[in-house]
Parts: C-alpha cells; sequence; structure tokens
C-alpha cells in the first residue's frame, strides 16, 4: 500500500513535456505538432470562458501523435487555440486522492452511477494550484468543486479536509496521496459553435516506486452544448473510423502502477494504450 508520495522525487524525474518524439521524424514542421497549432487562430481565456457549457454533452477518444497532427490539419478553420501568455500548449501536474483500499478506484472500474474523485492539480504555465472534487452523476453529468491551493502537498490539511466534506460523500480522513499525473494540453474552441475540445499529450504517472510514460499517447475530450451536438471535429473523428471510448487517467495510471487493485475490466483499455504506444514500459 502506498502511503507516502515524495514530491520532490517527482520533480527530479523527467518531465512529459519535454521528452522527445522518437521513432518520428518530420521535414516539414506544418507537419509537427507545433507546426500544425500554429495554423490555428488563437482566443484568449476570456473569451474561451464566455462559451459556457452548462449543459454537456462529453466524449472521449483515443489516438496516436501522428493521427492527433492530421487531424488537427484537417480542422483548422474551424476552431481557435486558446493561448496564454502566448503559449498554446500548457503542463499540467497532478496528484490524485484515494482510500488505502481504492474505493474511487473500484467505483470508477465498476461503473457506478456516482463516481468521485479528489485532487490537487497545478498549472504549471501560470503557476496556480487548486483542490478539487469532481462529482460524475448517475444523470451522467459531471460537476467539479474547488479552491486555490497553495502549491501541491502530498496531505490534505484539516481545513481542506473540513471543505471536501462538503461535496465528497465519503470519509475524507481517509484520503491519501496515491499517484502523480503530468500532461501537456492543447484547448480548441469552436469558431461558431459552444463546443471545447481538449487534446491532452505527453503522459507520465509516477508513484514513489515506479513510473510509466505513456507520451506517444493523446487523449482527447469533445465537449458540445446538448442541444446543438454538430461538430467539426467528430464528422472528422467519425471520417476516420475512430470511435469515442471511456478513458480515466487516473484509472489507467493506478491500474498499471499500483499493485492488489482490480484490473481485469481495463484490460481492453490497456491493451489500446499498449497498441497506439508501441508498448508501454513500467520503470521502477
Amino acid at each position: 500500500m502506498l502511503t507516502h508520495v515524495s514530491v520532490n522525487q517527482i520533480i527530479t524525474r523527467p518531465q512529459p513535456w519535454a521528452a522527445p518524439q522518437t521513432g518520428i521524424v518530420h521535414l516539414n514542421h506544418k507537419n509537427t505538432l507545433a507546426g500544425s497549432i500554429e495554423q490555428f487562430e488563437p482566443i484568449s481565456l476570456a473569451e474561451m470562458v464566455a462559451v459556457a457549457l452548462l449543459n454537456r454533452v462529453d466524449q472521449k477518444f483515443l489516438i496516436s501523435r501522428d493521427q492527433l497532427i492530421s487531424i488537427l490539419q484537417s480542422v483548422q478553420g474551424d476552431y481557435r487555440v486558446l493561448t496564454i501568455n502566448n503559449k498554446s500548449l500548457n503542463a499540467y501536474r497532478t496528484l490524485y486522492f484515494d482510500t488505502s483500499d481504492y474505493k474511487l478506484y473500484k467505483l470508477h472500474v465498476n461503473q457506478s452511477a456516482e463516481r468521485y474523485k479528489v485532487r490537487l492539480r497545478e498549472y504549471l504555465n501560470g503557476h496556480e494550484s487548486y483542490l478539487e472534487v469532481k462529482h460524475k452523476t448517475r444523470k451522467d453529468r459531471t460537476i467539479k468543486d474547488r479552491i486555490s491551493a497553495n502549491g501541491l502537498t502530498d496531505y490534505l490539511r484539516a481545513d481542506t479536509v473540513k471543505w471536501i466534506k462538503k461535496y465528497y460523500p465519503f470519509d475524507a480522513r481517509e484520503l491519501e496521496p496515491k499517484i502523480w499525473n503530468t500532461f501537456t494540453r492543447l484547448t480548441l474552441v469552436n469558431r461558431l459553435n459552444p463546443e471545447r475540445i481538449t487534446i491532452d499529450t505527453n503522459l507520465f504517472f509516477s508513484t514513489n516506486e515506479k513510473y510509466v510514460n505513456l507520451a506517444g499517447l493523446v487523449v482527447v475530450e469533445v465537449k458540445t452544448d446538448s442541444k446543438f451536438k454538430t461538430s467539426p471535429f467528430l464528422a472528422e473523428m467519425e471520417r476516420r473510423r475512430i470511435h469515442p471510448q471511456g478513458f480515466s487517467k487516473y484509472c489507467i495510471g493506478i491500474s498499471m502502477l499500483c499493485d492488489n487493485v482490480k484490473r481485469n475490466e481495463l484490460k481492453e483499455k490497456i491493451l489500446k494504450v499498449e497498441k497506439i504506444t508501441k508498448g508501454v514500459e513500467i520503470h521502477g
């Protein structure tokens, strides 16, 4: 059982957004991820916030980095890219909490009607961090509550435990750090209609005992207004016969790195990840 995660230990490991892409050589800059992003018109955070998606439909996709580059080139006229301080690729670092017997993980893999995640997340480009509670309801809605945090710590203070109790139905005192996750996010916003797309690359998971780098995997989440489901991005995915599927970064990380957890239900997704990344090596 993992009872402690060292912040310093994780920070000193290679960061995923700095990891080189191996095995692929692009002679044309436009055929790189950075080159593809440059073809999009930027949108500011203030403009993006105005695209309210209070009642929305979410769909997730798993693709490779090369597929992403090709797809971006096909839809660049339909979307703008979120740009903060002249940067479109934003780095995130997350520490997930769970109980000693992985109660929250089990709720997810068992597809329970009500599911929760508790995490500390840091937005590295903007030097902001938050404590968050995510609740997936039985009506398939996602509700997220959060408060500002003073950096990431590998424990929950008494005042934060008190805050968690407002949104979390179990005993918050049982929560303990489980796994770190870092990734780089690109966000697209539809030019005409209420739609946002988050694209996560360079996924990296760690405990104080093991780590795994899934840099070749791309996780895409398309968020559209429930009353307006027309999407150039979804149309492009359908044209390429890429189908949506449920995916939890937290559950995949736990299933790969933590012992004595139930993982049979995730076997198909793990095989999909291995196929996209051309094999997975777990170190530690």
